[in-house]
């Protein structure tokens, strides 16, 4: 079942013509029947249809023109008694214009109007209760447009404090944020910086001292990859702390044209191959998640597919980035490292916030496949 629920904008122009409308009957009626109701007066019927006439228009404009509204509407009133056209334009000019001198002139002109056809044969009582209706439908407009308006103006106040605790909310949360960042890339500094250049050291040592070539060529390999880790983790340092600042000044991510160097490193044998379109280089964004996935198909070749040859393919066209990670079989049992899957399953998260996908599946010649299929422009702002 649907509901329907009309706008303020609706509800607005809803009362206004029902005003309108209630003022215009009134207006006529009025004219009709006024001489019916103060013989003594001899108020005109045709100046006064049409003074009514040009008060209704006057209600169609009076909250652009207010004082204007409430003349049109005030003279019809002094011909016909109609009183309703110019209790709205009364109740405008409370609304939108209330200046103090203006709502002394309009209620004095107001009550003058209202009073007077009740005001004869001049007696007290006819006096006294003229100068009680009078003060009655004169004031009654224009505290009721008063209040109104204040409570226009306390809704508005209110709304613009609960913008600025919304925002202050905000700004507490980035802070806390920022707080957390720092914390993580002190932590990340003072523990795995320290154990990774641990780790490059004692690599650098063994290259130097090993006899054994062989050994001597994996040393020097933990030695560059522990380097670059140390590099990786500097720039990740650089962005958590810099992460709110205007001001960061932090090295660009590692990008598509790095790969040929991560597989130098990687100590995994290698082919690389890139078919290219010559089209706009893809964003930011997916050249570090292409890195990210080679870095992490090679990692995972070296835990559990020692010796094994692999494959890196590159597609790259206007609408989208295809990475193909193949390796074969491998030729001696796997290293027993720990994993958890972390690293597949952060790839897959990232290719599904830039709009692309990852797949990972075993060949049936014993060897391994993961494909990421990204679009070129994803992530770019």
């Amino acid at each position: 079942m649907i509901s329907w629920r009309p706008s303020a904008i609706t509800r607005q122009r809803a009362i206004n013509g029902a005003l309108i409308a209630l003022a215009a009957t009134d207006s006529t009626v009025s004219t009709l029947y006024s001489r019916t109701y103060f013989p003594d007066l001899e108020l005109p019927v045709l100046p006064g249809f049409l003074l009514a006439g040009l008060a209704i228009i006057g209600l169609f404009f009076r909250e652009r023109a207010p004082y204007t509204a409430f003349a049109l509407t005030i003279a019809a009133s002094a011909v016909t008694t109609g009183m309703l056209a110019s209790q709205v334009g009364l109740f405008t000019v409370a609304q939108r214009r209330p200046t103090p001198r203006a709502l002394i002139v309009c209620g004095a002109t107001a009550f003058a109007c209202y009073a007077a056809p009740w005001a004869k044969p001049y007696s007290a009582l006819s006096i006294t209760w003229a100068g009680l209706y009078g003060v009655t439908f004169a004031v009654a407009p224009i505290l009721l447009g008063l209040l109104i308006r204040a409570r226009t103006d306390l809704s508005g106040k209110l709304a613009e404090i609960e913008r600025v605790r919304r925002h202050e909310e905000q700004l507490l949360i980035e802070r806390a944020l920022a707080r957390q960042r720092a914390d993580l890339a002190r932590e990340m500094h003072d523990v795995v910086s320290h154990q990774v250049s641990l780790i490059a050291v004692q690599a650098g040592a063994l290259q130097v001292t090993a006899r054994d070539p062989a050994i001597a060529q994996t040393a020097s390999t933990i030695r560059a990859l522990s380097v670059q880790t140390l590099d990786e983790l500097r720039q990740m340092v650089g962005v958590l702390r810099a992460a709110g600042s205007n001001h960061a000044d932090v090295a660009s991510p590692p990008g598509i044209e790095d790969i040929a160097q991560l597989v130098a490193t990687s100590g995994v044998r290698a082919v690389i191959s890139t078919r290219s379109d010559g089209a706009i280089a893809p964003s930011p964004a997916v050249q570090q998640a292409v890195y990210r996935a080679v870095q992490e198909g090679l990692t995972n070749i070296t835990k559990h597919a020692p010796g094994a040859t692999a494959k890196v393919e590159l597609e790259i066209d206007r609408r989208h980035v295809t990475l193909t990670l193949t390796n074969s079989r491998p030729d001696r049992p796997p290293n027993q490292l720990p994993g958890a899957q972390h690293g597949l399953l952060g790839l897959r998260e990232r290719a599904e916030l830039l709009g692309g996908t990852l797949r990972a599946r075993p060949l049936s010649d014993g060897g391994y496949e993961l494909t990421l299929t990204l679009p070129a422009q994803g992530g770019a702002v």
